[in-house]
This record gives C-alpha cells, sequence and structure tokens, in this order.
C-alpha cells in the first residue's frame, strides 16, 4: 500500500468507529476483563480521542508530508507496548504502519482487546493492511523497536535491545501550574488532566504547583465533583482508601475528600487517588527549577506561558495529537531514517 491508500485505510477505520458505536459493546466488556482500570467510560474516551486525533485522512497525510514519506525498504520494527491506559500503543502503530514499515506487535497482556479489534477492522476494511502487521509472543528478527515500560523494564530493554537503532521509554509523569485565580470551569478541566484514566497515564497530571495563598478549599469542592464516577470503580476505590490508611498511619498531613487526597511533596510520581504539590514564588523561578526534571516531564499544563518550555490548556493532556510525541522523541523522523540509522551503525 502507497502512503494515500494507508492513510485512506486508517480513514475508513475512523470512519466506522464514529458511526459504529454501539457495536463497540462487546469489545469494551473484554477490555474490562483483561484490565479493571478500562471501564466503558474510559474505553470510549480513548476512540473518541483516536477518532479525532489518529484516524483523520486529512491530518495523516499532513503528518506523513512534514517527513516526505516515501517507498522505501520497509524495515521490521518491534513494538512493545505498555498497558497503563487503554490503546496506549496506538500512536506507535500507526507511525510505523503510515511509514510503510511492518510493524511487530507485542501486546500488553492488559491491552489487548481493542488494540486487536482496531487491526481486526483496518485489516478487514482495506485488505492491503495485513502485510503491515504480525501480532508476535516473542521479539525476534526485528530490524528496529519501540517499548514502551517502567524504568526498570527501560533499563532490560536498552541493554537487550543495544545494538539495534531503537526508541526506550520509560516513567514519566505530568504537571499543572495554576496561578490562584482559576474559577469553577478551570478548575474542572484542571480535574480531566487529574482523573482522566484514573491518573495512570504518563500524560495525567500527579503533581500541581501553586501560589503560596492558593485557596485550597475552593480547589477541593470543584475536585469533590469527580468523586461519584472515580468511586464507581472499586480498583480506584481500594487504592483511595489503602493510602489514605497509610497517610493516617504515618500521621503524613494531607487534605483528602472522598475520593481524592492531596500532600506537599517534592516527587513528581504520585499514588494512585492522591496528588502532590509544591509551592512557588515566582513563575521565573519555577520555570528555573523545572530545568532539572525535564527528562521525567511528559507535559505541562498552564495557562501562564513558559519561556523554555510548552505548555497545554487546561483540560488538555490526555488530548494527545499525532505530532505529539511521548517523551519529545519524534517518531516519525526516527522510523524516516532507520536506513541510516543503520548504516551509521555498521563496522
Amino acid at each position: 500500500m502507497n502512503l494515500n491508500k494507508r492513510c485512506e485505510a486508517l480513514g475508513k477505520v475512523g470512519k466506522w468507529l464514529n458511526d459504529n458505536e454501539e457495536s463497540l459493546r462487546a469489545v469494551l466488556q473484554q477490555a474490562f476483563r483483561e484490565n479493571g482500570w478500562f471501564d466503558s467510560d474510559q474505553c470510549r474516551h480513548a476512540i473518541k480521542q483516536s477518532i479525532s486525533a489518529f484516524f483523520d485522512e486529512e491530518k495523516l497525510l499532513s503528518w506523513a508530508e512534514k517527513y516526505d514519506i516515501k517507498s522505501a525498504d520497509a524495515k521490521r520494527v518491534g513494538i512493545i507496548m505498555a498497558g497503563n491506559i487503554p490503546a496506549v500503543g496506538l500512536h506507535d502503530l500507526i507511525a510505523v504502519f503510515i511509514s510503510g514499515h511492518k510493524a511487530l506487535i507485542k501486546f500488553s497482556e492488559k491491552d489487548k482487546a481493542l488494540l486487536s479489534f482496531i487491526l481486526e477492522k483496518l485489516e478487514e476494511l482495506s485488505p492491503g493492511a495485513a502485510a503491515h502487521f504480525e501480532i508476535i509472543d516473542r521479539l525476534q528478527s526485528a530490524d528496529a523497536v519501540i517499548a514502551t515500560g517502567s524504568d526498570n523494564s527501560s533499563r532490560y530493554f536498552e541493554y537487550y535491545f543495544s545494538k539495534m537503532p531503537s526508541i526506550i521509554r520509560g516513567n514519566r509523569n505530568s504537571i499543572a501550574i495554576l496561578d490562584g485565580k482559576e474559577n469553577a470551569a478551570d478548575l474542572n478541566l484542571v480535574g480531566e488532566d487529574i482523573f482522566r484514566y484514573y491518573g495512570l497515564g504518563c500524560r495525567s497530571v500527579s503533581k500541581i504547583y501553586l501560589p503560596r495563598d492558593f485557596n485550597f478549599e475552593f480547589f477541593m469542592q470543584q475536585m469533590d465533583d469527580f468523586s461519584y464516577q472515580l468511586l464507581l470503580n472499586s480498583k480506584y476505590k481500594n487504592n483511595f482508601d489503602y493510602n489514605r490508611s497509610i497517610f493516617l498511619l504515618n500521621q503524613t498531613p494531607h487534605l483528602c475528600n472522598d475520593a481524592l487526597i492531596i500532600a506537599e511533596d517534592s516527587s513528581l510520581q504520585s499514588r494512585i487517588a492522591t496528588l502532590h504539590y509544591e509551592f512557588y514564588d515566582s513563575i521565573e523561578l519555577l520555570e528555573e527549577n523545572l530545568q532539572e526534571l525535564r527528562p521525567k516531564i511528559q507535559c505541562i499544563v498552564s495557562r501562564t506561558a513558559l519561556k523554555t518550555f510548552e505548555t497545554l490548556p487546561f483540560g488538555q493532556s490526555q488530548q494527545p495529537k499525532l505530532d505529539d510525541y511521548a517523551d519529545g522523541i519524534d517518531t516519525m523522523e526516527f522510523l524516516k531514517n532507520l536506513n541510516l540509522i543503520e548504516n551509521q551503525q555498521k563496522p
């Protein structure tokens, strides 16, 4: 399939998903059986976001044209997928497909149903696409690899795949910068950044930076709007109860409502159902301090512009576009240059 046909094929999938929402009920149930975090609301959000961002034929063509994608010697690119949020490996899969390579897909056991269904639908609507994908249990005979996991697994990946071109991703977290002047609508959008996918994504806000006169009472009141939906998920409720008990046993200062614990902590990474915060005295000093944390920051939501970081509006951390690359590594540039990388690594 040439580039136009590949973009057209993905566009067909997007249209089908958009027009046949009720037909997804069975696959959504299967996704929830595989992973108790993947309830219907979270999966439907992931699908809706994907339709808009990843399955639009015109957007795909425009994206590919930036890289001057041409017919080339197709490589076998292994994709080792994470399973923390629904269809989290979809962007990598689409990037490999659009670039003209063949994807060797190692699914996470926690996230197979949605991605398998999307692949099946792609091959059903455009039979020629089947040649571009292979589902594997063990990665062998790959020319390159894209692997996503924890910091521990990323160290293993770096060692195991050290002799081939690779993109290796570990843990990252996202942050929000508030100025204390946010109204209820603003904080509702921040809540979306915090709670979407129960905070399990690298684009989920796990820490907020606040002015010293911040109104915590007003903030927690707005976070109450999310409590009912969050507590419908037993896994989230169990984590909230457990982490609240730890805070109480350790006599750690904190604030909480029915579904969220917030505590002052310098760490970017927070436990499920908890949110860290830290005060700042000036945006300039905060941005200077964030430089040291840059390798661990996935994205920043803020209505205050920063000089050396890109920021997203409130509510958009979990709405990545085609050119929003995980860990800031341009996946398409990597895939485009595989031949060049391979030649450079030869003695």
